[in-house]
C-alpha cells in the first residue's frame, strides 16, 4: 500500500485550538466589575430605603451619591484598560486619549453648572409677572388680494 499524503484546504485545521492568553485576566475583570456592580445597586437600593424614611439626613445620601460616582469611574477605568487595551499601552497613547475625555467631561459638568447658575440668576432679578399675552388682531384684506 502506498503512503499518500493528505492535502489540506486551509492550514488553520490542522492546529488544535487553544483559548486566549488573557481569558484569566477576562474573567478576573469580569468579576471584579460584578462586584462592583452589586455595590452599586446595593447603594442605589439604600438611597430608595432612606428617602422613604421622613427625616433622612441629606449629608448621608450625598456621601452614598459620592460613592456611587466614585465606584462608577472605577468601573470606567476597568473597561477601558481592559477591553478597550489601554492598560497594555504607552503612557503616550493612554493620555492621549484620556486628557480629551476628562476635558469634555469638564465642558459638560462646566456647561451644566452655569445653566443652573442662570436659571437661579434669571429668577431671582427678573420678578416681573409677563403681561397677559393678547390673541393676535385678524389680518385685514388688503386691497387688490385674491381670496
Amino acid at each position: 500500500m502506498e503512503h499518500s499524503e493528505h492535502v489540506v484546504a486551509s492550514p488553520e485545521i490542522t492546529f488544535p485550538h487553544e483559548p486566549a492568553a488573557n481569558t484569566k485576566r477576562i474573567w478576573k475583570t469580569f468579576w471584579i466589575l460584578l462586584v462592583i456592580t452589586m455595590v452599586e445597586l446595593a447603594c442605589g437600593l439604600t438611597i430608595y430605603t432612606i428617602h422613604k424614611n421622613p427625616d433622612f439626613s441629606y449629608s448621608t445620601v450625598l456621601f452614598i451619591k459620592g460613592a456611587v460616582v466614585i465606584l462608577s469611574l472605577a468601573k470606567a477605568f476597568f473597561i477601558v484598560s481592559v477591553f478597550m487595551h489601554l492598560g497594555d499601552e504607552i503612557r503616550n497613547m493612554t493620555l492621549t486619549i484620556v486628557v480629551p475625555l476628562l476635558l469634555f467631561v469638564w465642558f459638560i459638568a462646566a456647561f451644566l453648572w452655569d445653566g443652573n447658575s442662570w436659571r437661579n440668576l434669571r429668577n431671582e432679578f427678573n420678578r416681573e409677572v409677563p403681561g397677559q399675552t393678547q390673541p393676535a388682531k385678524p389680518e385685514v384684506k388688503k386691497p387688490g388680494a385674491l381670496d
